[in-house]
């Protein structure tokens, strides 16, 4: 049997795959096992920050995997101690837990603020209010923060003490009056529900109502995180500093970890025994991430905007699109034809994008070379131009 064939027979169906077989990369180009080559757009939802089979990526999980590939928690180990303190250098958080996945660390995020809000004002303080069309994971209680009932149905009852508001001041001022409040849960651009960007005078609401009421402020950073806004973080755009950052995907380069950055605040809020992963923190995922985060520096952002720039001035106007959103390498296409159509398209004509809602959606590795993305770029034009409705 072929890969499609053992996959249908094999593997459970909760995937609705692209017709391609992926079976080698380098940089921003993916190899088909039908011989082709593709410019990749998706990045892998965002995880491969430097594309494929980066160089300086593989020495540094190869050097690790060459020295131990594991070890418990019970012991100490350099790489989870150096990222967690790159970590907190680069964000002025304090501590750090170490997960495998976003679900993994925005369920910690939720246990931190639960547990902050109970010591604070009693064990009903435990409701955590999150944005409609959000995305927060696929665990139960990541669902239940999840602002998107479409995510809800099949699997109830979810976890209890979520509410999920529009990104509006008076509304969340509202939610917060009749409810007893620990956190607010936040994306500041909702990928997942059709990448849209929280606005700016919105989020500097929210930071002030959080404040003066003394609720904590969860920045989730799974998809926007490491550099993929331009910013190191993506709530660094707005000029607000949340009191717990998750994030996953990119800062791991294409292995599984996931963060939960703790401030000030709820630093102190676990003791050993209160919370643990068996892998969280594991040394070849954390050496491949500092090879990531070290990279991430000032000047490497500035080519990411720059990047950004060049697709909206390509895109905004062009014939067949009716609107962009997004952030740096974060960028819905809003096009007159169909997201997976367009999508599909791109596919036979050598790119590889991804969809989000109504959108087309893209996520292309940081470092993508110009000549690369120009080509991806002209690609979607072009499809989005076709009217074949």
């Amino acid at each position: 049997m072929n890969t499609f064939e053992l996959d249908k027979k094999y593997v459970a169906p909760t995937y609705a795959r692209f017709p391609i077989e992926i079976v080698g990369g380098k940089g921003s180009i993916a190899y088909g096992a039908d011989g082709k080559e593709y410019i990749d757009m998706g990045s892998g939802i965002g995880v491969n920050s430097f594309g494929f089979c980066d160089s300086e990526w593989i020495a540094a999980v190869t050097k690790q995997l060459n020295a131990f590939q594991h070890t418990s928690n019970l012991y100490y180990s350099n790489p989870c101690a150096r990222l967690a303190e790159l970590l907190c250098q680069k964000t002025g958080l304090k501590k750090v837990f170490f997960s495998n996945s976003g679900a993994e660390a925005n369920e910690c995020a939720i246990k931190a603020a639960r547990k902050y809000g109970a010591e604070k004002r009693g064990s009903g303080c435990h409701t955590i209010i999150t944005l409609k069309n959000s995305f927060h994971g696929r665990t139960l209680t990541t669902l239940a923060a999840t602002g998107q009932e479409a995510f809800h149905e099949h699997f109830l009852p979810l976890t209890e003490g979520f509410i999920h508001c529009e990104p509006n001041a008076e509304e969340l001022r509202n939610a917060i009056e009749e409810n007893n409040v620990c956190a607010i849960m936040f994306e500041v651009i909702r990928g997942e529900g059709g990448v849209l960007p929280l606005d700016s005078d919105f989020v500097k609401a929210m930071a002030d109502i959080a404040a003066q009421k003394d609720i904590l402020l969860i920045a989730d950073e799974v998809q926007t995180g490491n550099g993929r806004t331009g910013k190191l973080y993506g709530y660094m755009n707005y000029g607000i500093r949340p009191d717990i950052v998750t994030t996953a995907k990119g800062i791991g380069g294409g292995l599984p970890i996931g963060v939960t950055m703790l401030g000030e605040k709820v630093e102190g809020v676990f003791t050993p025994g209160l919370n643990g992963s068996t892998f969280g923190g594991n040394p070849v995922c954390c050496a491949g991430a500092i090879s990531i985060l070290e990279r991430l520096d000032d000047g490497f952002m500035a080519e990411v905007e720059k990047k950004s720039e060049y697709i909206f001035s390509e895109l905004e106007g062009a014939k067949g699109v009716e609107s962009l959103s997004g952030i740096g390498l974060m960028i819905g296409i809003k096009a007159e034809k169909p997201a997976k159509q367009a999508a599909a398209e791109c596919l036979e004509k050598g790119v590889l994008v991804l969809t989000a809602k109504d959108k087309i959606r893209l996520l292309p590795a940081l470092n993508i070379p110009f000549e690369e993305l120009k080509k991806a770029v002209q690609v979607i034009k072009e499809v989005c131009a076709r009217n074949d409705i």
